[in-house]
């Protein structure tokens, strides 16, 4: 019998608290209340820009129309799958170290994230999520009249 080894899983863990105390949660796939599979999660870089934050999700041979992004009372999930091949040898080692199958992540964006906004684009094998600021409010100073 084999069993997956993944040495990544504490480090993956130990990020996921980095991220909630920064402000951008990542909220992982073994998070009991989520009821996702996964076989595998995508690595991602979080950017904080001056107008906007910058997600980009590695998701090589994932196809951009298996990909799905949802918004939800303020978080954003992605969620997909990578096909495997069919390979067949019947003299010598094969190895695969490319894993397929289904991915889930999602992130808690800030109150100043503009939901309404978010553009994704993918390009050789890297799912960009732009999410726009909101324009700051500025405080407006009221007149007092006198009857």
């Amino acid at each position: 019998m084999l069993v997956r080894y993944d040495p990544w899983s504490l480090v993956n863990r130990l990020q996921g608290d980095i991220d909630r105390l920064t402000g951008l949660t990542s909220r992982y796939e073994d998070d009991a209340t989520s009821g996702a599979t996964t076989e595998w999660t995508p690595a991602v870089d979080i950017k904080e820009e001056n107008d906007r934050f910058l997600i980009e999700a590695d998701v090589p041979g994932v196809k951009p129309e298996d990909i799905e992004i949802t918004m939800e009372e303020g978080v954003l999930t992605l969620r997909g799958s990578r096909e495997g091949e069919t390979r067949e040898e019947t003299n010598g080692y094969r190895r695969v170290e490319r894993v397929t199958g289904r991915f889930y992540r999602r992130f808690t964006l800030p109150d100043t994230a503009d939901a309404e906004a978010i553009k994704a684009t993918s390009n050789n094998g890297v799912l960009q999520l732009s999410i726009p600021k909101l324009p700051k409010v500025q405080p407006r100073r009221i007149n007092v009249e006198v009857n």
